[in-house]
């Protein structure tokens, strides 16, 4: 009898629990069984690992093959077990040696030549990895992205004979080195807006605080240009907040090694269904929420989305998170985005326009607006709308302030706010709104006759003052005062 043991990784989600390959050949009857929970790509990897031993000239064991992947009770899923399945069978038979098999992981999809294909969710499965203190064997296309772990030790393979020759001691696999990135995004400029201080000032302020953001307008007043150079006005991502993001880019097998510290720009299509905007399946994957994770989610049309796919960004907003609930298993994903939204005033768009004319009836804009809820508008903090340029803004040259100038000052309101309070203001919660974003008297008694003329909720109040706390950051004030306030307010009118 032979026995070999190795380690590899499954995904939950985010999280990538160690996944212990058993291998056992026993005298009997020829045969291949693979227990463990395996899905349909594992229960195939059969017919590619047995042709890719024989096509990498070994010998195929005509014995009775057992492979257990442990814990049993983990749904195990893809063709990432396909390598280390084929060493066992290696090492059990004798073929190769078993002395580094316990300081290695291994994960890789066998081709039938025996060529080593990529795996998603690399840089997912290097995280723990490194922290169990194991070095691991990569397909080489996926080595790149898991050597951005820092401190973690990654053999990147093009094919099944180089990883036996590294076990077998006679041609070292080499250690892959992280690569040098340029993490200079190239977004397009605010210079080349014209006209539009008010919503380039209201971007500026949603930059700053981490805030989500409605516009309305006509069309072709600049509301989709405007979002588009938005990423361009944030800060530079973190160490932390790049590695999660791109840990959740791989997740979904999109994530290129150049994407490396750039804030993630995600603008799905108003046919989308809930299951893309949040995430789902038999194997619950990240949807656009999470794929947004520390960047922009814009929804351009958003009355065009159905409504009960609006209605499912109501919990993320609040929480950052989102769990995805299965008969079968549960997964948790991160979904720290910020919503820039924009909309028509009314179904032909041309309700308040200086030059054309509306054609909808009253109650035909009173269905649009309906098609967004009450209690997702009250989640959004910045409400703006977006007027129709006059002749002379539109003929005249963009001489608009740069991404750059914008960028300094958002940077450096968003430092304050980690300095004073280990986080963005979007995400203060309602004890620390009452320690930092207190007003000055006057600035009470404003706020007093603006929750009774515009009827405003709690939710609304408290982010009113998160906003007003960024206005003042930005304008380099210790304290929010009456003039924050009143530019606060003025961003909820056309909050229903």
């Amino acid at each position: 009898m032979g026995l070999a043991v190795l380690h590899s990784r499954a995904l939950s989600g985010m999280d990538a629990p160690q996944v212990t390959v058993e291998v056992h050949l026993a005298n009997g009857l020829p045969s291949f069984q693979i227990v463990g929970l395996p899905e349909a790509e594992v229960k195939e990897s059969k017919d590619r690992v047995r042709a890719a031993l024989q096509t990498s000239r070994f010998e195929f064991p005509a014995r009775r093959i057992t492979v257990n992947l442990a814990p049993a009770d983990l749904p195990k899923e893809s063709g990432r077990f396909d390598l280390p399945i084929a060493l066992g069978i290696l090492a059990a038979s004798g073929q190769i040696p078993q002395n580094l098999l316990d300081t290695l992981e291994f994960a890789g999809e066998l081709a039938l030549t025996g060529a080593l294909r990529p795996v998603r969710g690399a840089l997912a499965m290097t995280m723990k990895a490194s922290r169990d203190g194991r070095a691991f064997i990569l397909p080489r296309e996926s080595a790149a992205e898991a050597a951005l772990v820092q401190n973690a030790l990654i053999y990147p393979a093009d094919s099944l004979l180089a990883v036996c020759a590294h076990l077998a001691g006679q041609q070292p696999l080499s250690v892959q080195v992280p690569k040098a990135v340029d993490t200079t995004a190239s977004y397009p400029d605010f210079a080349d807006v014209k006209g539009q201080a008010i919503p380039k000032r209201a971007l500026e302020i949603a930059a700053a605080g981490e805030h989500s953001l409605l516009m309305a307008g006509p069309p072709g007043t600049g509301k989709s240009m405007l979002a588009a150079r938005f990423p361009g006005i944030l800060p530079d991502m973190s160490e932390h907040e790049a590695l999660e993001s791109a840990a959740i880019q791989s997740l979904s097998g999109g994530f290129k090694p150049d994407q490396w510290k750039k804030r993630p720009f995600r603008a799905p299509h108003h046919t989308a269904s809930g299951v893309a905007l949040v995430g789902g399946g038999n194997t619950p994957r990240p949807g656009e929420i999470s794929l947004a994770h520390h960047g922009v989610l814009f929804l351009d049309e958003l009355p065009e989305f159905s409504r009960s796919v609006l209605e499912v960004l109501r919990e993320p907003l609040e929480s950052g998170r989102i769990t995805i609930s299965r008969a079968a298993r549960q997964a948790d994903f991160p979904a720290r985005f910020q919503l820039i939204a924009a909309m028509n005033p009314c179904p032909c768009g041309y309700l308040g326009h200086p030059n054309q004319q509306c054609r909808c009836t009253p109650d035909q804009v009173s269905r649009y607006r309906a098609r967004i809820s009450g209690p997702l508008l009250d989640r959004i903090d910045l409400h703006l709308e977006v007027p129709a340029l006059r002749d002379s803004e539109l003929t005249a040259a963009a001489t608009g302030e740069s991404s750059a100038s914008i960028r300094a000052r958002v940077t450096t309101a968003r430092e304050k706010q980690i300095e004073r309070q280990g986080k963005a203001n979007a995400q203060l919660s309602s004890q620390e709104i009452d320690t930092y974003c207190t007003p000055d008297t006057a600035g009470a008694d404003l706020l007093k006759r603006a929750i009774t003329q515009l009827n405003l909720s709690a939710r609304a109040y408290h982010r009113i003052l998160k906003v007003a706390r960024t206005i003042a950051d930005l304008s380099g004030n210790a304290h929010v005062q009456s003039m924050h306030l009143a530019e606060a307010i003025q961003y909820r009118r056309n909050d229903r």
